[in-house]
């Protein structure tokens, strides 16, 4: 199954506007902190999820998914590969309409899991990139 064919990701980007960001650090330097910076100069609504931050880019951080009050469209993960099925149960529960797993991490089992339960799934793809490559961006 291919976990980062161009329709799905252009479908992601068309309808999932509220994205929490799984493991969102407070370090600027750090890949999440520039991603989601990235997606919120673009219009996007981010949620930091990590226990270990009060706020990041001005927003209200949350310990775990499944904390968070609203909505939530996509699940964008910056955690290791063995945290995937934790997040991707979350995800489901938390009723996300897709998942994003970064570049580098790779978890099959949870992204066919998450495409059983009707979530889009984009796998070892940076959003970023994906982003700034698209027609219109």
């Amino acid at each position: 199954m291919d976990f980062a064919d161009a329709q799905t990701i252009q479908r992601i980007f068309d309808s999932c506007r509220i994205i929490a960001v799984v493991g969102l650090s407070g370090m600027v330097s750090r890949p999440s902190y520039r991603v989601a910076a990235y997606m919120q100069e673009h219009g996007y609504t981010i949620i930091p999820i990590n226990p270990n931050e009060r706020d990041v880019l001005g927003q209200l951080a949350y310990p775990t998914l499944t904390s968070v009050p609203g909505p939530i469209d996509l699940v964008n993960v910056f955690r290791r590969s063995e945290a995937v099925p934790a997040v991707v149960e979350e995800a489901i529960v938390m009723g996300a309409r897709a998942v994003w797993l970064q570049e580098g991490i790779v978890h099959e089992d949870s992204a066919r899991r998450a495409v059983a339960a009707g979530l889009l799934v984009v796998m070892d793809r940076c959003w970023l990139k994906e982003h700034r490559h698209r027609p219109g961006s």
